[in-house]
């Protein structure tokens, strides 16, 4: 079984192909930060913000500055140690370095937007200096702590504790968090701001999406394998676990907006983050807890592929064409 002890090394015969087809299509999925122009977000920054805006994005990017690092230490830590089946293990070594490349991408971001050093330097050290974030790196880091002495999930508490890991940070970190401050980029986007912090986003919006996907199919595997796992406790832990999640978030939007943004509010970023919890109870099927409609209904639209000239800017969509092997591997009609 997938949370079995032991560190299972044959590929064949494949227990779990549709983690094998997450990794060939998460290759095909390949982008560099290279490829993202900040050059119009400093004019942004400079002249067409407002204090308040720029607030927000400097929190926000003292946010990302070591939030995907800390996501990248408990997939190393934790869940590359205890998922026993290659073929996950070879999706979790790509979504490693997705992992990396969002810390490069976050810190080629703070160099563009922060040139001072010294407020560079902050915001390295945000989950140290700025409460906010702090409050949100000790939930993430409370919950890598749970299981950091675990060698082998050995007894069933084990395994619900490895679980209880992996929802937290598919659920809450890359599934509440991460599109919590994906939605500020798109709302100023949305105001005609920080295209090239957008362009960027997008693809990482894409990767953190497939990322909560695997993590997702991962516990429905377990929870298929032995649905005893996912008994009352287990049930209230999560929703336990999910209050506590908004409740950060929205201590953090609180911070973010606390200058006064124009057109965007706590109390709608609050909704949006109880809209977002009900999604992702709905995904490990428990009961929605908070019955709240979307207050951000821009956030919609990254549910549609953008569509535009490939030769005028790159879409998130974009694939790689990769060969696997046999020559029938190999897409030659991709179209652009």
């Amino acid at each position: 079984m997938l949370l079995n002890a032991g560190m299972n090394l044959t590929l064949r015969p494949m227990a779990y192909p549709v983690f094998f087809e997450m990794y060939r299509n998460a290759i095909k999925n390949t982008w560099t930060v290279e490829e993202v122009d900040f050059s119009t977000d400093l004019v942004d920054l400079r002249s067409k913000m407002t204090d308040a805006e720029r607030h927000l994005i400097h929190r926000l990017v003292a946010f990302f500055a070591t939030g995907d690092s800390i996501v990248g230490n408990n997939l190393v830590l934790n869940l590359y140690k205890h998922l026993n089946a290659p073929e996950a293990r070879m999706y979790l070594s790509r979504q490693l370095y997705e992992e990396a490349l969002h810390v490069q991408f976050y810190l080629t971001l703070l160099d563009t937007y922060v040139p001072d050093p010294a407020d560079r330097a902050k915001a390295f050290a945000a989950i140290d200096n700025i409460p906010s974030i702090q409050r949100k790196a000790r939930f993430c880091l409370k919950w890598m702590d749970s299981i950091h002495d675990l060698a082998q999930l050995k007894t069933r508490e084990d395994r619900r504790r490895f679980l209880l890991n992996l929802i937290c940070f598919a659920g809450c970190i890359e599934g509440l968090f991460f599109f919590a401050a994906f939605a500020y980029v798109y709302f100023l986007r949305s105001k005609g701001l920080l295209h090239g912090l957008a362009a960027g986003t997008n693809w990482v919006f894409r990767d953190e999406s497939t990322h909560m996907a695997f993590a997702f199919e991962a516990i429905r595997v377990a929870r298929q394998e032995e649905p005893d796992l996912f008994d009352a406790r287990m049930q209230a832990d999560v929703v336990a676990m999910m209050r506590e999640a908004v409740e950060c978030e929205t201590l953090f939007a609180q911070d973010l907006l606390s200058g006064g943004v124009a057109g965007l509010s706590v109390q709608e970023m609050r909704q949006y983050l109880e809209y977002v919890a009900d999604q992702r109870l709905t995904m490990l099927g428990l009961a929605p807890v908070f019955r709240v409609k979307n207050s951000l209904p821009f956030m919609d639209l990254q549910d549609v592929q953008e569509l535009t000239n490939f030769f005028e800017r790159r879409v998130s969509a974009y694939q790689v064409a990769v060969g696997v092997g046999a020559a029938n591997d190999v897409v030659l009609d991709a179209a652009f």
